[in-house]
């Protein structure tokens, strides 16, 4: 049962309060029976909270360790992951965490992931080229490395103009294994970087390149590349993001997590790209569809599985 309360002065009041919190040296001045009075507390309540200080204690303890963990993954991955992403890195680290504690933890700390920016289309048509079939019908998912790809271009602003960035990514491992930097968004501009990932190894024969209908794509140059390099052309329709999800999905994560909004020249945004693809994208940061591993660790898996296989 509840004790009445009284109207105690409030010198008396704060020593009760500082009682239950932490201290019991002031029982030799005031009776716990009294100090449960004046803040209304029954005393069994209070003993129970007293025995459980310790236990309490613990859990703090293993709480702050934890919000330790969840900020050296947030600052590791660049101030990017939000609650989902360091669960995830918490679970791969051997820590069965549960997702709701660590966005409680990052909301009690300000601890906050990077939203992604809107993205910019640079697709421009040329209806006279006769488009390719689409070959994958939004299915960005491959069994195999090296027999899907996705590719697009974006554009990144810097004070001496735009740099352009074309891409070709392992639709089985989301791996970026080919890219290509100028100042230009000739075909020129996606032709090298289908030729990074064909010379690097990472293209199968007979695989499946997908892409919109941008002129750079649907050109004779690059189709007759693609023939040369025993790729099959694959576009989606004009004007539908979904139908090259995989491609722009990379570059809202790109321009969202990269840190920089406008560069002071070409040269220092190439280096920065080229860092972030290679040490940070594909080997370092994890990818929900691929089960939260890295690009990286993807490919290394699936050519085990195969050299197994064999």
């Amino acid at each position: 049962m509840v004790a009445k309360r009284r109207n105690y002065p409030e010198e008396f009041k704060r020593d009760a309060v500082d009682l239950v919190r932490s201290s019991t040296d002031r029982r030799s001045a005031h009776r716990v029976k009294r100090m449960c009075d004046v803040l209304g507390w029954d005393r069994s309540g209070y003993y129970a909270w007293h025995q459980n200080r310790e236990a309490r204690q613990e859990k703090a303890d293993a709480e702050e360790v934890l919000a330790g963990s969840i900020r050296a993954i947030h600052t590791d991955s660049r101030g990017a992951y939000g609650a989902r992403r360091v669960t995830q890195a918490l679970r791969n680290q051997g820590n069965p965490v549960n997702r709701k504690r660590v966005a409680r933890i990052m909301r009690e700390r300000e601890i906050v992931g990077i939203t992604r920016r809107k993205s910019r289309s640079l697709t421009k048509q040329d209806r006279t080229a006769p488009p390719a079939p689409d070959l994958v019908q939004r299915d960005f998912t491959a069994p195999m490395p090296g027999l899907e790809f996705v590719g697009d271009i974006t554009c990144l602003p810097t004070a001496e103009g735009w740099l352009y960035l074309a891409t070709v990514i392992d639709l089985c491992t989301r791996e970026v294994v080919g890219w290509s930097m100028a100042d230009h968004m000739r075909t020129q501009l996606v032709a090298d970087a289908i030729r990074m990932a064909h010379t690097g190894g990472h293209t199968a024969g007979n695989a499946i390149f997908h892409s919109d209908r941008g002129s750079q794509y649907t050109s004779h140059q690059f189709r007759a590349l693609l023939g040369e390099l025993d790729v099959r052309s694959s576009t989606g329709r004009t004007g539908s993001c979904f139908d090259n999800a995989a491609a722009e999905s990379f570059f809202a994560v790109l321009k969202a997590e990269i840190g920089t909004t406008i560069w002071e020249t070409r040269a220092q945004a190439r280096q920065d790209v080229f860092r972030w693809i290679a040490e940070h994208y594909n080997r370092e940061r994890i990818h929900s569809t691929i089960g939260y591993i890295t690009p990286y660790q993807a490919r290394t898996r699936c050519h085990q599985r195969l050299d197994l296989a064999a």
